[in-house]
């Protein structure tokens, strides 16, 4: 795959599909382009051009000393669709990128024609702070793997648990040897234990979608609507499963997602 040095750092990417409209996708914590893996098939069937790319600390990017922010991120994904030539696209977020998602938003509203967030909060509250304080501390000490494969206990639901083990040993041995330094992870740890958008998303106008897992306990679903009631005439949407919805139930993900992006094809026509 290609690298394009933007923002002073070299970015890994990816864009699949010719079609003229075109999705720039953003991923969460210490996951690679190929997040999106379950997601891209369906977004090209559906008549779109995809870019996604691995975020400065992970993948085949570079990966500086931080610290990190959601702006700095925005700020490379922004450099990224300038150097391709971008200047109007469809931008999504999940988790950690739907952080980033909302800085780029606000920073650059004229080239995004829609913004959907996806499993993703404002501000991370008293729970979610907690949670990532004890991930930063246990990196430290047992190691990335250690503390990835414990994300999964809380990114799927029971019944994936129950009835799922051959999907579910894929995930947990992909967790059990990926690749990412600890300060590239502690750095974008910190994107998400320091982000606040609280005061600033009554400015978002673009056309919104918020969507999350009904069963999310990683980034509590009610945090996720507590965003949606931020964003003015934003729009929600709940589908099956947990903060790893878009893996655990796909199909029903990208219908509401491509569902989303058609109803803005509808009110511009």
């Amino acid at each position: 795959m290609p690298s394009q040095n933007v923002n002073g750092i070299d970015l890994n990417y990816r864009i699949d599909g010719d079609a003229t409209e075109t999705i720039l996708l953003i991923n969460g914590l210490a996951d690679t382009l190929e997040t999106w893996d379950f997601q891209v098939p369906a977004l090209l069937a559906a008549g779109y051009r995809v870019l996604r790319f691995d975020n400065r600390g992970i993948g085949a990017s570079a990966k500086p000393a931080g610290p990190y922010s959601a702006e700095l991120l925005a700020d490379d994904a922004k450099a990224l669709a300038d150097s391709l030539g971008l200047t109007r696209y469809h931008v999504m977020g999940v988790s950690m990128g739907g952080m980033i998602a909302q800085r780029f938003a606000l920073k650059y509203p004229e080239p995004v024609i829609s913004l959907t967030l996806a499993s993703t909060y404002a501000a991370p509250g008293p729970f979610c702070s907690r949670m990532f304080a004890m991930w930063a501390d246990a990196a430290q000490v047992l190691g990335i793997p250690f503390v990835m494969r414990d994300v999964t206990l809380w990114a799927f639901t029971l019944d994936f648990f129950q009835t799922r083990e051959n999907e579910l040993t894929e995930f947990e041995e992909a967790m059990r040897y990926m690749d990412q330094p600890i300060h590239a992870y502690l750095a974008q740890l910190a994107v998400i234990q320091n982000h606040d958008t609280t005061a600033e998303l009554g400015a978002v106008r673009m056309p919104t979608l918020v969507l999350a897992g009904e069963q999310d306990i990683l980034i509590p679903t009610a945090l996720s609507h507590d965003l949606h009631e931020l964003i003015p005439g934003s729009r929600w949407q709940t589908t099956p499963g947990g903060h790893g919805c878009m893996w655990e139930y796909p199909d029903e993900f990208n219908s509401a997602f491509i569902g989303f992006l058609r109803e803005t094809e509808s009110t511009r026509s």
